[in-house]
């Protein structure tokens, strides 16, 4: 049996379920390898399996990197609107074969695992920081 490749997996998957596009599933794929690399410079180990929370930290962390404050327009866009979504897409590569997984996965990796506006908006937010103290009001001109 021939092993699919990644754009052939693509096309049926977007075929089949149309909520996320082609360039989510494609970002997907580069989050998980940049993923994979900064586990092997903070833990010096081999590539590993990914678990679900830490696939969503490497996609936040990435798509903070690769988008800025532009994550949330552009996610939009691709129809991913919180984490779950990209489980969703997860479990589409998984059952594309592009993806693999162990018997402890489950889609219940991926709920609320953090909230978008905390992930990619408060970053860019302002301090929010206490008020000056007003100087005192300084006296009315004299009218002459």
């Amino acid at each position: 049996m021939q092993k699919i490749g990644f754009a052939e997996a693509l096309d049926s998957i977007v075929a089949t379920d149309n909520r996320y596009s082609r360039e989510a599933y494609v970002f997907l794929r580069d989050a998980l390898d940049y993923t994979t690399k900064q586990q092997k410079k903070t833990k010096g180990a081999t590539v590993r399996h990914v678990a679900g929370p830490e696939l969503l930290e490497g996609v936040r962390h990435y798509a903070l990197k690769e988008f800025g404050p532009m994550v949330l327009s552009v996610f939009s866009y691709w129809g991913i609107h919180c984490c779950e979504d990209i489980g969703h897409m997860v479990f589409n590569l998984i059952g594309a074969g592009i993806f693999g997984k162990t018997e402890q996965d489950s889609i219940e990796d991926f709920k609320s695992v953090y909230t978008f506006e905390d992930a990619f908006v408060k970053p860019f937010s302002p301090e929010k920081s206490l008020p000056a103290k007003m100087p005192a009001a300084l006296p009315a001109p004299k009218l002459s």
